[in-house]
């Protein structure tokens, strides 16, 4: 006698607009966690790897890496958003908020905010905005994200579609700093970069050089570090049947490994501080090696700080192909098929003003003073109806057109997640 008690998740008819969907289970961050993290990719910026330097600048420890955080989130809302998912299309709106430390504990909650069915009859797209929360409901992460969903039964679009009004970047106003930061204590010989804030221009492009393959254990490990339950990720014996005939690579483990690999150019970026887009412009499996190139975009001044400033960047990554001539997209608009991250955020870097300790060594090992109270911070996106404008979003031959609005940077074809 079978008991149906299993989990098979939710398929796209099972969404509703402004459906609140809470994930279990909630989870303590551990020093385990943050050295596996390392392990696996190898980041190096001082602010997360060194509880001194943190401290020099007035943070109570060192925090979790910002991409571990958002893993970790992203983890909780699989089984209930993306558990039937054919790919996960992009990312837009991102805030990174208070920042983590071992011993605190995420819970993530995610709300429907966008419904659109496909023309294949066999999907449709999902936009969730999903938020992290510590343990003293302060916001540590928000993102909206839109994935694709297979249908339960297949049928012809029955409703109209609902769509999210998303901003094309993060504004500045909205960047979010510890409030305790004191950057006069930032030190540039242990940080591994002489480069600050004043050190770089628009337009620029920098190659990052250091290739990493992905090894098949490696990667798993690492979705399974994010109690990612998704499919694509683990089961071999399903996917040999399947489009690829292999296992997926999480897309979140791509972006960890650019970030890491940034350093060698971006070794100031301390913080991430917004997720602007993302794409995922083609998959990679294991054996792949890894390059990545950056741009920046933008240069932002932040309202009320002159030690800080804000670098909107553009880091696309590629497999097996080197980045010496920053591959991208073609003439035709169109990805070049060895670049498989598109990847829009925003880091915070020091700025010499006022003049950093940095320049005298080993002058920052002071005590800082002590951190005021932690202010609640949260954030909820806007809602709107559909902007005029199309994104080109499917796998293979499932394709539709989404609209976002105009001047947004999804305005592209996007594919697997």
């Amino acid at each position: 006698m079978s008991s149906p008690k299993t989990n098979s998740g939710n398929f796209f008819e099972d969404f509703k607009f402004d459906q609140e969907l809470i994930h279990p289970t909630p989870r303590t961050v551990t020093a385990g966690d943050v050295a596996v993290y390392q392990a696996l990719f190898g980041p190096r910026f001082a602010v997360n790897s060194d509880k001194e330097f943190a401290k020099a600048i007035g943070l109570p420890d060192s925090p979790i890496d910002d991409l571990l955080a958002f893993h970790i989130v992203f983890g909780k809302t699989v089984p209930e958003i993306s558990l039937n998912a054919v790919a996960n299309l992009g990312y837009a709106d991102g805030h990174f908020g208070v920042p983590v430390y071992v011993g605190d504990t995420i819970t993530a909650v995610s709300r429907v905010i966008g419904l659109k069915e496909n023309s294949d009859n066999k999907t449709g797209v999902v936009y969730v905005r999903s938020t992290g929360l510590n343990q003293h409901d302060e916001m540590v992460v928000d993102y909206v994200r839109w994935v694709m969903v297979r249908k339960r039964t297949e049928s012809p679009p029955a409703t109209d579609p609902i769509l999210p009004n998303l901003p094309a970047a993060v504004p500045a106003s909205a960047l979010m700093f510890p409030h305790q930061l004191r950057m006069s204590g930032y030190d540039l010989q242990l940080s591994g970069s002489p480069y600050l804030w004043e050190s770089y221009e628009k337009g620029e492009k920098i190659d990052h050089v250091d290739g990493m393959t992905i090894e098949e254990a490696e990667h798993q490990m690492a979705t399974r570090l994010y109690q990612n339950t998704a499919k694509v990720h683990f089961n071999q014996h399903e996917q040999a049947q399947g489009r690829f005939g292999r296992r997926l690579i999480y897309g979140g483990h791509i972006i960890s490994l650019a970030r890491a690999l940034s350093f060698n150019g971006l070794g100031n970026g301390f913080r991430m501080v917004a997720i602007n887009a993302g794409t995922h412009a083609n998959p990679t499996f294991a054996g792949n090696t890894l390059y990545c190139w950056s741009e920046v975009v933008d240069k932002i001044v932040l309202p009320r700080r002159d030690d800080i400033g804000a670098l909107r960047l553009r880091t696309v990554a590629t497999k097996d192909k080197s980045c010496a001539d920053f591959p991208y997209k073609g003439a035709d608009k169109k990805y070049d098929p060895q670049v498989v991250l598109d990847f829009d955020y925003t880091v915070g870097r020091a700025s010499p003003h006022p003049p950093l300790d940095s320049l005298f060594p080993q002058a920052h090992r002071l005590t800082p003073p002590p951190p005021a109270p932690c202010r609640t911070m949260k954030h909820t996106g806007a809602q709107g109806t559909a902007p005029p404008a199309v994104a080109i979003v499917g796998q293979g031959e499932m394709v539709d057109l989404v609209p976002v609005a105009v001047d947004h940077p999804l305005a592209a074809p996007m594919t697997i997640g």
